[in-house]
């Protein structure tokens, strides 16, 4: 493990006693949070995007923001649903947020993951797919979205234009050089990993598989990121891609570290969403030693470079940046991690 960071779903609405987190309270204590794993030295903090649901659903304003309360750390998505986007002004938008942090975003796609209500991305206006979930429309989507970060010709220039005319085909702007290498595919699956691989972008292994082969959950994850990376080599793309894996792992500390996490620790799950047969990865919560002897016989976080926390965000950010605080102290140097501040 190389990086770690943390993957928030970005809750808000009521707690409970009365007491509720608005959509405001959620973005404010993100940026809040991510300037503190900066100075920190945690490399990155990513968000889940979901639509018509009390989460984040706009990701990039707020990305925006993180970018310029902070120097360091790497921010993004995972995953923002491509069967919603519109191709072109996203990568307009992941332009620009990743030149105001300085080439720090690391944005990751997918066709979404299940929703809260019937074929969502067709009340935004995209149609016409012969797929019961939209792949087809994430896929068509994505297509566009990285031939235009790629700076490919997307319009024909209007010779008669007011401002300034010419002939052939324009590209979006801005352009940020070298987006496309941190541009990153959700996968759930070995198929949509190894399509990833041999499209050439980095890969997100998603919290939950559309895989139930009797693997346990790591293992079967780890043997996505193996073919993830053969497809990337044998499609001859040159250095080597970027992998994750995200965990929910809380180091316990203290007493109340105990009275929330204390019997979180479980087993993998089995059961079926969007109508398919999945596998879900369990939670770790112990005390540190006993978390660094569990995570280094975790084969997926062994493989990959990037670990991602999810984490409870309705707790704010003291609660989780002593979380974050406490697995940087105590666990992360033993799975191979260094600060980025050094």
């Amino acid at each position: 493990m190389q990086r770690f960071g943390t993957l928030s779903f970005g809750h808000y609405g009521p707690l409970g006693g009365g007491r509720v987190l608005t959509a405001r309270d959620s973005m404010l204590q993100a940026i809040d949070l991510a300037q503190g794993m900066d100075d920190a030295g945690v490399d990155g903090v990513y968000f889940r995007v979901h639509h018509f649901a009390r989460q984040q659903s706009s990701p990039m304003p707020l990305l925006a923001a993180i970018a310029a309360r902070t120097k360091r750390i790497e921010m993004g998505t995972g995953v923002i649903d491509m069967r919603y986007e519109n191709p072109l002004y996203l990568a307009e938008e992941a332009a620009s947020v990743d030149l105001i942090s300085g080439g720090r975003l690391a944005l990751g796609v997918s066709r979404g993951s299940p929703e809260s209500v019937v074929r969502g991305y067709e009340a935004f206006g995209y149609t016409g797919s012969e797929d019961p979930r939209g792949a087809d429309i994430a896929r068509g989507h994505f297509d566009t979205f990285l031939r235009a970060i790629e700076g490919e010709g997307m319009a024909d220039r209007d010779p008669h234009s007011p401002f300034g005319g010419g002939t052939g085909r324009q590209q979006i702007e801005p352009h940020s050089p070298g987006l496309t290498s941190r541009i990153w595919w959700g996968a759930g699956n070995r198929e949509s990993a190894e399509w990833a691989g041999r499209t050439g972008v980095n890969l997100m292994s998603s919290t939950l598989l559309t895989e139930a082969t009797g693997v346990p959950f790591d293992e079967l994850q780890a043997q996505q990121i193996d073919a993830f990376r053969q497809a990337w080599r044998d499609a001859g793309h040159p250095g080597e891609p970027r992998t994750s894996v995200s965990r929910s792992i809380f180091p316990i500390t203290t007493a109340e570290d105990r009275m929330y996490f204390g019997g979180g620790q479980g087993g993998d799950q089995i059961g079926i969403i969007d109508g398919m047969r999945s596998t879900f990865g369990k939670t770790y919560a112990a005390e540190p030693d006993v978390l660094v002897e569990q995570l280094l016989d975790d084969a997926a976080i062994r493989s990959a470079d990037t670990l991602m926390l999810t984490i409870p965000s309705q707790l704010g950010v003291e609660f989780n940046m002593r979380v974050v605080e406490s697995f940087a102290a105590h666990v992360a140097p033993a799975l191979g991690w260094k600060p980025a501040t050094e």
